[in-house]
């Protein structure tokens, strides 16, 4: 299978059904860190729910719907990114992201969305491309902000999570903007 290089030991890989444990096992490490954001480090518990997991995407990206990746960095699996949603009849897209405390502060988010979102834009023709985030969690924002995302709005009490409702913070990134703003770096 593929990989892409984001840096120096680090790479962007598909995340597959058969990789479940090697999926576990990183959630795991990633659980306190990014479990007040991210819900498959709850519902991802053991070996059957990591495949489950795992097979939601392959199936999604069969379908077109969505896909799934994974961030190595010297081997270990630290992170990711995914299309959570990918929908070509509005050519719309919402991207989101995680990593586990080990792989923070290296720039590794922002490499592989920026990877996603010219795939996206450039080979799909994605118009749009939203990253939803708690109004709670601060370096989400911050890494939408850095890709180049505009604050769209805040959708209300509409995510109720561990005994929460966020705040929904909408962020948006157009074609056009993405595209000037690749050519200006």
């Amino acid at each position: 299978m593929f990989a892409i290089s984001l840096a120096e030991g680090a790479e962007l890989r598909p995340l597959e059904p058969w990789q479940a444990q090697e999926f576990l096992e990183h959630v795991e490490r990633a659980r306190e860190y990014a479990g007040p954001w991210v819900p498959f480090t709850e519902t991802v518990k053991d070996l059957d729910s990591a495949r489950r997991h795992l097979q939601i995407f392959a199936d999604k990206q069969a379908a077109d719907t969505g896909r799934f990746y994974g961030i190595w960095l010297d081997g270990t699996l630290v992170g990711g990114v995914l299309f959570r949603i990918f929908d070509t009849s509005v050519d719309g897209c919402e991207i989101g992201v995680w990593l586990e405390p080990s792989a923070a502060g290296r720039g590794l988010v922002n490499k592989a969305s920026r990877v996603l979102i010219d795939w996206a834009v450039d080979q799909r023709g994605m118009h749009r491309v939203e990253w939803l985030v708690s109004s709670l969690n601060d370096r989400s924002k911050a890494a939408a902000k850095r890709l180049g995302f505009t604050k769209d709005g805040v959708l209300r009490e509409s995510f109720p999570w561990q005994g929460i409702r966020h705040d929904m913070e909408v962020w948006s990134v157009l074609a056009p903007e993405w595209r000037a703003a690749r050519d200006a770096r």
